[in-house]
This record gives structure tokens, C-alpha cells and sequence, in this order.
């Protein structure tokens, strides 16, 4: 069933119903397909799409630029230095001036206030590319991927292990909530989210009959688990609290004896990357000269093992964001 999100912007998953994001799946899938059989489409043919960065992204952009031009749309990258958002600019006049130049407007930076005045005041569709409190395209990405690995998302058994109260873990609670997943986060508890946020969840779990839970038991918080999710320590904007962090989550990284901790061998491993699980980068080696640790969240062997479905999100990036696009900007 087809559903008409034309006009809509996208700046949490609470924005859209079970069934409204069931659609957009369906539509990632089916262009899925056809870009992997080398069928591009015009959907977006004629669309100006701008693209604010405030902190900087290889998937984001890249799954926006690419999928629009998929699509025939024209994308415009715009960073921090590029524009004159919050500086000179308000937020709410940039908005009104880029609604009159640009189809539709996609924002990647702190804080979610932000993509809420684009959205109040451009009068095209925006779309939240992640905020301080929500990554709505990069869950759309994970359940697809879950989806393709159990055929639904229905009672799979979805387990975030690290820092719980940051966009990530916020996200995949509340889509969690919204599609039927049963969602655990396994952090100390100075790093729960917020009860304001997790009662929301379970109100909505009520009608999907997902489970909502917090532990700090990093054993038995795992136990069952289909799918491990991670994500990087510190977000962009904390490094100062990366020993804090470290000392406190330790415990919580995604190493084998984790993977075996779930008693399930069709387990999957998931990661919105980019990743500290080695020495090859330059913040690696910064991680291990100040920290003496050779990888951080997730361990070399889990990333790289048959249970890591890291880079299956990567791409399922671009197809759920050329969906979100297609729906509510498209020609059809």
C-alpha cells in the first residue's frame, strides 16, 4: 500500500506512523533493486536539494548527493563555512531563503532545535542527516538491514551496548517502540537516557507490543540478543571526556566473548561507523599512545567476523535516504 508523505519532513521516526515507515522500507528495497540492476529514475528530476553540514559526514553526504543524483536531482553541499547559518543568519531566515531557492533541505549538525526551525520555517521538506538527539535516516538504514537478515522486524531482539543516552541509542529506542522490536540498552547508569524519553518509548511499545529495557549487566543484557548494536564512545563535541569514557565503558565492548554471551549463533553485529576497532587511523593511534588501547567499542575480530553487518548499513544508507527523498519530494 502506497502512502502519501509528499510535502513531509522527516526530523525524528516519530514523526511517522508503523505504516508509513513500513512504506519506506518497501520503497528502499525496490530501489535497492533497481539500482543494483543499473535502472536510475527521474524522480527527483528538477529538484534543487541543499545540504547543510555543521559537523562533517562520509555516509551522510555521500548517501544524499548520490541518491539524488540517482534520481535526477541536483544536490548542493553546504558547510559550515559555506554559509552564514546562526552567524550573520538566523536559523529561521536562512530557512525562509533557502525554501526559496532549494526543493528540499537536509541538516547534519548539534542541536535538533536547529532542523525544527528549518523545518517551521522553509516550507519545503527537511530532513534530519543527525542532530544531538535524533539519527532518524540512520535507523531507517539499520531496520532494513535487520529486515534483510530476518525478514522482519517484528520480535527481533535489538541490544544497544555503550553510551545510552546519546542520538543513536535514543533513535533505536523510539523506532524500536514504533515497528515491534524488543529493545535493551546495556550502559552504566550514568549513561541511561532520559525517563522522559524512555516512558515515551514504552507508551509507544504499547501498540507495537515491543519491549523497552535498561540494564547495566553487560552478560545478561546480551543474552538472546539477534542483533548488537555499538556505537563510538564519545560524540563529536566531547573529546575532552574520552578517559571519562573509557573508564566507564570498558566493560561494554563488543568483543567476542560478548557475541557468545547472546547464545545465538545467527547474531549480528551492527555499527553506524565510523568505528575505533584498530590502529590504521590517526585517531586510532592518538587512542592508543594517551589510552594504551588498540581498539575501543568493538574489537578488531567482531567487526571484521561474519557477524558484522557494518558496511550492509553503510549502503542501505543511500537507498532509505533516496527513499525519504523519492517519498516526500518526488514526482511520482
Amino acid at each position: 500500500m502506497a502512502f502519501n508523505l509528499k510535502g513531509r519532513s522527516l526530523l525524528s521516526l516519530q514523526d511517522f506512523s508503523k505504516e508509513e515507515i513500513s512504506y519506506l522500507l518497501t520503497l528502499s528495497k525496490n530501489l535497492k533493486d533497481k539500482k543494483r540492476a543499473g535502472i536510475k529514475g527521474d524522480n527527483l528530476a528538477g529538484k534543487n536539494i541543499a545540504m547543510i553540514f555543521e559537523k562533517p559526514s562520509t555516509r551522510t553526504r555521500c548517501a544524499f548527493s548520490v541518491g539524488a543524483k540517482d534520481e535526477g536531482g541536483m544536490p548542493e553541499y553546504l558547510g559550515k563555512n559555506d554559509i552564514q547559518l546562526g552567524k550573520k543568519e538566523t536559523v529561521a531566515d536562512t530557512a525562509r531563503v533557502l525554501g526559496r531557492m532549494y526543493d528540499g533541505i537536509e541538516y547534519r549538525g548539534y542541536k535538533h532545535e536547529t532542523v525544527e526551525i528549518l523545518a517551521e520555517y522553509a516550507g519545503v521538506p527537511v530532513w534530519n542527516g543527525l542532530t544531538d538527539q535524533f539519527h532518524p535516516t540512520q535507523i531507517l538504514a539499520d531496520f532494513l538491514t535487520i529486515e534483510e537478515n530476518f525478514g522482519c522486524l517484528e520480535g527481533v531482539n535489538l541490544v544497544y551496548v555503550g553510551d545510552g543516552r546519546n542520538n543513536m541509542a535514543n533513535s533505536l529506542m523510539m523506532g524500536s517502540a514504533i515497528m515491534g522490536l524488543n529493545y535493551t540498552i546495556v550502559a552504566p547508569k550514568e549513561l541511561w537516557p532520559k525517563q522522559e524519553l524512555v516512558d515515551k518509548a514504552k507508551e509507544l511499545a504499547k501498540d507495537s507490543k515491543a519491549t523497552i529495557e535498561i540494564t547495566d549487566d553487560p552478560v545478561q543484557g546480551v543474552k538472546n540478543a539477534d542483533a548488537i548494536y555499538t556505537d563510538v564512545w564519545v560524540s563529536m563535541g566531547e573529546e575532552e571526556k574520552f578517559e571519562e569514557r573509557i573508564e566507564m565503558l570498558k566493560p561494554y565492548q563488543v568483543n567476542m566473548e560478548m557475541i557468545e554471551n547472546t547464545e545465538n549463533e545467527d547474531v549480528i553485529f551492527l555499527h553506524c561507523l565510523p568505528a575505533y576497532h584498530n590502529t590504521d587511523t590517526i585517531n586510532g593511534k592518538k587512542m592508543y599512545e594517551e589510552y594504551g588501547l588498540t581498539e575501543m567499542e568493538v574489537t578488531d575480530e567482531v567487526f571484521e567476523s561474519k557477524y558484522s553487518r557494518a558496511f550492509d548499513e553503510a549502503e542501505n544508507r543511500m537507498h532509505t535516504i533516496k527513499a525519504v527523498m523519492v517519498a516526500t519530494l518526488g514526482n511520482q
